[in-house]
């Protein structure tokens, strides 16, 4: 039974959403940062950005700054607060995929029993230090984006939505087409809630070490808290909730540095024992399906297809091609064991392509690289209900969401 509810989100005024609403300040070059904020006074970037920008500050110190930052957009009238808690119809429209989904507040008490289900191992430095954040600004603008089984009632809300003017609509300059809804009807508010409350299960697909600290900062809260209820919004987490038929899982592909002192013909060789190795007669290729791999090599691109051997996948994880190009390949042959850690290995997403790795080897920057098979949805909840974690880097997820569209405060 997932609760899933309403909020009263502060948000951009409409005249300002396509100024203020903002990629996450790591996906922006030193370049772009320095244009944002030199050229646009209402970017969610200012506020975020006093993390950086006072760096030679204690982090306290630091994020006190953030949170003065963002009083002061609010003073300016930059953000308004909705009167009473909605939802929020939100969708992304790009060139190749159209996402819509549900902004909502979730449960960290579902986080901690495991309604709300994880598939990647956070860490504890980390989770710690983004509830401190959380603590000290009294706000999170970076929803968590999770995943469920496609409901009718849903569906049929969110179509009914679409169908009025949208409170929000912009482009922004990366050609992404952004639109959003409030939900206020009373009757449409009850109806979520319950399509929800029926769901035995939500899944994490991007945004654990979100979910993770907003879990701490709950219990935190609670503990200095002698009225605590349970119904405190600093129980709940921002977040935009997709159907599982909306979601859209891509692949992050491997580059290795060297070949742990073998030849080309000798790193061939090895992969015979577990791979059938076929040489193709062209410069790129995506795998088709799961269990084969692209590896460019030198001035050659082949095809390895894993061949199983009975019972060799033990668990959900055992039957992922990331855990087997890691076990069988990156460890077995090239002796890379600690995969979070060791600088021979770098992680290509799906963005840059196959063209890029093809680049990569044939100018000499790396010796090896590896093109795998995106994880699928149903792979990724199996790893999640046998409460494990994927490898590093499994998944690409999109839609990748906006900093300061809607804002929880707490």
């Amino acid at each position: 039974m997932a609760i899933v509810k309403p909020f009263k989100a502060v948000r951009a005024t409409r005249d300002k959403v396509a100024l203020v609403s903002s990629k996450s300040y790591d996906a922006y070059s030193k370049e772009e940062l320095e244009a944002q904020i030199k050229f646009n006074p209402f970017s969610f970037l200012h506020i975020i950005s006093q993390n950086y920008t006072n760096s030679n500050l204690p982090i306290s110190e630091r994020f006190e700054a953030i949170k003065n930052k963002y009083s002061e957009f609010k003073n300016k009238h930059t953000y308004i607060k909705e009167d009473k808690p909605v939802y929020y119809v939100y969708q992304k429209i790009t060139e190749y995929n159209n996402f819509t989904g549900i902004i909502a507040a979730t449960s960290t008490d579902d986080y901690e029993n495991n309604v709300i289900k994880k598939h990647e191992k956070t860490l504890k430095k980390r989770e710690v230090l983004f509830k401190n954040y959380l603590k000290s600004t009294g706000f999170n603008a970076e929803p968590v984006l999770l995943t469920y089984p496609d409901d009718n009632t849903i569906n049929t809300i969110i179509k009914k939505y679409k169908a009025k003017q949208a409170e929000y609509e912009f482009t922004t300059q990366n050609h992404k087409t952004h639109l959003m809804w409030i939900v206020d009807k009373k009757e449409d508010i009850n109806a979520i809630n319950m399509a929800f409350n029926k769901m035995d299960s939500l899944y994490i697909a991007d945004g654990h070490h979100r979910s993770a600290s907003s879990y701490l900062l709950a219990k935190d809260l609670a503990e200095s808290n002698p009225n605590h209820t349970g119904n405190e919004d600093y129980n709940f987490c921002l977040s935009l909730l997709i159907s599982e038929k909306k979601l859209v899982i891509k692949e992050f592909n491997r580059l290795v540095s060297h070949l742990n002192g073998l030849t080309e013909n000798e790193f061939l060789a090895k992969l015979n024992k577990h791979f059938k190795i076929t040489k193709l007669d062209k410069s790129i290729h995506k795998p088709t399906k799961t269990h084969s791999f692209s590896i460019y090599l030198g001035e050659n691109l082949y095809l390895a297809e894993f061949q199983n051997k009975k019972g060799t996948f033990k668990t959900a994880v055992h039957e992922l091609d990331a855990h087997i190009l890691s076990k069988y390949i990156l460890k077995k042959i090239l002796g890379i064991k600690n995969l979070r850690k060791d600088k021979n290995v770098t992680y290509a997403d799906n963005i840059k392509g196959h063209t890029y790795l093809k680049d990569q080897i044939q100018n000499g920057h790396y010796k090896v690289a590896f093109g795998l098979f995106p994880v699928s949805v149903e792979q990724m909840k199996n790893v999640a209900n046998q409460g494990l974690q994927m490898p590093p880097k499994s998944t690409y997820i999109i839609p990748k969401l906006r900093s300061g569209l809607t804002i929880y405060e707490f």
